[in-house]
């Protein structure tokens, strides 16, 4: 038996994640389940997801401002968590901000006049002297830089806007865009002499069919000159609507000003934990990749991290990258949690494949590394698989957690029980990588009650804070509709169920619901997870973790085969069975 003992003391409370309208309709409906008897002592931590602020797509994570969406959340609420111990954890999406928010909006209405300019990233200006210009005045750089890019959508990352002048410019999107033309009427082209009141409506019925049609306006024949046309597109292009992701320009005094404004605010409301959402594309610079460049991106951690430390706020860098990179082991020797996002693929490898080979040697490395972690099976997301492959680092490949056909398999076995893939593109707009898959935990696991508790087990003895996504909980299946309601895009509406306080009612029925909170329970209160792991000698098909505190201890046993487990733990010094057993029965 090897005893492994942490550098750090891992914090002991479990943490609920969902946003405020998961449950109902309203964070006070969260509050409302957290308060039943079945709920006591489960949840120490609660990570609510950014509709918390005021936004306008991406789930949230576009975010208008950082003031309290009254329509989901109020203040009583946050007080009433307070009451349950439950502290809070929220997001700062650091790298970009809406099309809507105050700045982005400034931009639009004053051009170059506004204060904002500089607040956002003029694709061109960046680009200015390593690009040639396309016929679309837009700046393509120079191939040398543009292989480099590393992309999360194909094409340009790029959203057009018109200034006031009627110019049309370039911002830096790396993430969502989208434009849209309204209809235009005939009191709309008065201003225009050339065109006679009786040729009006015709003028209108053409661009209107073009703005159903998504028509590029460039090329619509009025029956006019040039002239004329350029004036029809003004009044069109005024009518556009945005919706989009902008990326900052962290070289502005003005975005620096911004951070210092939001981290006190989220601080105000009583976050404990700040996660930042997309850190690592913040830093750009001609030649970089512009994901997580170095050492520039380290120095803008610093500088947040200086924020955040006068807010008494821990901070947790969202970085998804191939564990072969080593990455998350850069941000962890920083001081710096981080998300564990190789847990959920290799939970699911250990009980389909019936091994614990690659669970153990991550979960070795957790510790003998002093990797502070937040783990997961299911979130807001999709379950990740880049994360689990091996990397080329200067010159000499670097393993991953699993190997490339595991993954494969892995990927495949998670399609083929409905799984939805999401993939990363190259400025070509080719596939360079496979990203994500996303599924419920509860299908990619077959839909097995046992195969969820057993995974549940495996989760909250693993080193870390548990992060608890809300519908694994109620074992949540593969959301369809919400996926075709959604539409384009909408692949991540899957795990996303809205759940009402009626499904929590006959949820609580279930047994796997409620030996599932019976493990939350455990974890959350039992003080043997915040002294030391052992791994207990086990074959292959089999896991033995069992953590002590002095006096305190608890005990997994699990076979990966059959997906029988049992626990013991101690209680008031007295041992005790947590025994559950395939069928769920104790």
């Amino acid at each position: 038996m090897s005893v492994i003992t942490p550098k750090k003391s891992i914090p002991n409370g479990v943490m609920l994640n969902a946003y405020p309208d998961s449950i109902g309709h309203n964070l006070k409906d969260i509050v409302s389940m957290l308060q039943l008897p079945e709920f006591r002592n489960t949840f120490s931590l609660f990570y609510v997801l950014p509709t918390f602020f005021n936004s306008d797509l991406d789930r949230g994570f576009s975010i208008i401002n950082y003031d309290i969406n009254e329509e989901l959340v109020s203040k009583q609420d946050i007080e009433d968590l307070k009451a349950l111990n439950i502290q809070l954890k929220f997001d700062i999406v650091l790298n970009h901000l809406s099309v809507a928010s105050p700045q982005f909006k400034d931009l639009i209405a004053h051009g170059e006049e506004s204060k904002f300019k500089d607040f956002f990233i003029d694709w061109n200006e960046f680009w200015k002297g390593n690009g040639t210009a396309g016929e679309d005045g837009i700046i393509k750089p120079n191939k040398e830089y543009l292989d480099k890019l590393f992309m999360r959508k194909s094409g340009l990352p790029i959203l057009n806007i018109v200034f006031p002048d009627g110019q049309e410019r370039p911002y830096w999107n790396t993430f969502y865009q989208k434009i849209t033309f309204q209809k235009i009427t005939v009191s709309d082209l008065h201003s225009i002499t050339a065109i006679a009141p009786e040729e009006a409506n015709a003028v209108c019925e053409k661009v209107n069919r073009a703005v159903e049609e998504n028509q590029d306006f460039q090329t619509l024949d009025l029956g006019y000159g040039n002239e004329i046309n350029t004036e029809v597109l003004k009044i069109v292009n005024s009518k556009r609507e945005y919706l989009g992701q902008m990326d900052v320009n962290a070289n502005s005094p003005l975005v620096w000003e911004f951070y210092e404004d939001v981290l006190a605010k989220v601080a105000s409301y009583g976050g404990q934990i700040l996660r930042l959402d997309a850190f690592a594309y913040l830093h750009k610079a001609i030649g970089e990749s512009n994901f997580f460049n170095k050492p520039g991106t380290w120095d803008y951690l610093a500088r947040i991290n200086e924020i955040a430390q006068r807010n008494n706020l821990e901070l947790l860098p969202e970085i998804h990258a191939e564990y072969g990179l080593h990455l998350h082991e850069e941000v962890a020797k920083e001081g710096y949690a981080i998300y564990d996002f190789f847990l959920p693929g290799l939970c699911i490898h250990a009980i389909e494949k019936g091994t614990n080979k690659a669970l153990l040697t991550w979960a070795k490395d957790i510790i003998t590394k002093g990797l502070k972690t937040i783990n997961m099976l299911g979130c807001h997301d999709g379950i990740p698989v880049l994360d689990l492959k091996g990397k080329e680092v200067n010159g000499s490949y670097q393993k991953g957690l699993l190997e490339d056909n595991e993954i494969e398999d892995l990927m495949n076995l998670i399609i083929e029980r409905g799984g939805l893939v999401k993939n990363l593109y190259g400025a070509d707009g080719k596939k360079i990588s496979y990203y994500q898959v996303n599924a419920t935990y509860f299908s990619a696991l077959g839909e097995s009650e046992q195969k969820l508790a057993l995974a549940r087990a495996i989760q909250l003895f693993m080193p870390g804070i548990p992060q608890i996504w809300y519908l694994d909980i109620f074992a949540g299946a593969n959301d369809y509709v919400g996926v075709e309601k959604a539409g384009k895009d909408g692949h991540k509406e899957i795990n996303r169920t809205t759940l009402s306080l009626e499904n929590i009612q006959e949820g609580l029925k279930k047994e796997v619901v409620l030996k599932q909170l019976d493990l939350l329970r455990l974890r959350n209160t039992s003080k043997a997870f915040s002294g030391t792991l052992e791994f207990g000698e086990a074959a292959e098909n089999e896991l033995h973790l069992i953590w002590r505190n002095g006096a305190e201890l608890a005990q997994l046993n699990a076979n990966l085969t059959t997906h029988e487990f049992s626990i013991q733990y101690t209680d008031n010094g007295e041992l005790k069975n947590l025994l559950i057993q395939k069928g769920l029965s104790y």
